[in-house]
């Protein structure tokens, strides 16, 4: 029987073909350098390319790396909760797969566990090769989701983190549905700190995080961690009503002195306009809550895998078929 790894490296990936041997090469320098047991648990999330193929072939080559194949896609996010779902390890880092996170920082995190601390996240001092817009939407996200939700989510920080398995199996109960892991894991408590380092640049191949969906990202983060889009609403008819109250004695008094200024439909037909705009707001911020509710009492599996690689009949139940 193989040894139980102390940690177990997550890694989802969506069409990384290019990049998968590059990303076993430098994973397994860097945890071979540790003298002691690790596996690299690879999530095949839907990829269309080769990308499940290299992860059989390295599988091939070398028993510690394990392969979670998803019957389609079903998201970032999700591919790395099957992860977490399926290692073993007593400590369990989540990385991407385009390299921009450093395998070499591993045992940066891993000093910090062993001093104690439950959870370690990479706080990204700088980031490498990214457009000015993406710079400056990711700042304005981190501080946004910093200032409106309810748990503090350090500023700065991606999904790459160490977490004690303690934390793990507490993640594991939470199965909803608009899943947001660095919230959840900040939601969960436990000792927690952060090591700096330098995002690098996409190893190969095109990002997988477009505007798209960052911004349902986001969205899952704000709805899943704060109600503070529904207090707006509370706010706003306040503030309009306070406009109504003060513009009922301007228009007895602009209509008595014989103005003519707010005469006519054009007027009656803008401030109708402006009014159902933010009726429809509001309708579509309480659809994205009411959205999420409907998602979880459905009682859908979060994901299907089709194939598991690596695992014995004691992995999780998710609607999955294991094999090898």
């Amino acid at each position: 029987m193989a040894e139980k790894p102390k940690y177990s490296v997550v890694v989802p990936a969506y069409n990384e073909e290019q990049i998968v041997d590059e990303l076993y090469r430098r994973v397994r320098a860097v945890m071979d350098g540790l003298g002691e047991p690790w596996e690299l648990v690879l999530v095949n999330d839907g990829s269309s390319d080769g990308t499940l193929d290299r992860m059989l072939a390295l599988r091939e080559k070398d028993g510690r790396v394990k392969v979670i194949n998803f019957a389609r896609n079903f998201g970032h996010q999700i591919a790395v909760t099957a992860g977490m779902d399926y290692a073993l390890g007593d400590a369990v880092i989540i990385m991407d797969a385009d390299l921009q996170d450093p395998p070499e920082v591993i045992p940066k995190l891993i000093e910090k566990w062993k001093e104690g601390y439950q959870v370690v996240y990479a706080v990204r001092a700088k980031r490498l090769g990214e457009s000015w817009f993406k710079l400056i939407t990711a700042r304005l996200f981190y501080r946004l989701i910093y200032r409106i939700t309810d748990v503090d989510i350090p500023l700065d920080t991606g999904d790459f983190r160490l977490m004690d398995r303690r934390v793990v199996d507490a993640l594991k109960t939470m199965r909803e549905h608009g899943r947001f892991i660095r919230g959840m894991t900040s939601w969960v408590g436990f000792r927690q700190t952060g090591v700096e380092y330098v995002r690098q640049e996409r190893f190969a191949g095109k990002t997988k995080y477009p505007l798209r969906k960052m911004l349902r990202l986001a969205m899952d983060a704000i709805t899943g961690f704060s109600f503070f889009p529904l207090q707006i609403a509370i706010y706003a008819s306040l503030i309009l009503a306070g406009v109504a109250v003060l513009a009922i004695p301007v228009v007895v008094a602009l209509r008595l002195s014989g103005q003519e200024a707010l005469e006519g439909q054009a007027t009656t037909l803008i401030v109708l306009l402006l009014l159902n705009s933010f009726q429809l707001m509001f309708f579509f911020i309480l659809g994205q809550y009411v959205a999420r509710i409907y998602d979880d009492v459905r009682g859908r599996p979060l994901y299907i895998v089709a194939e598991a690689y690596g695992f014995d009949d004691s992995g999780p139940d998710e609607g999955d078929t294991k094999s090898d």
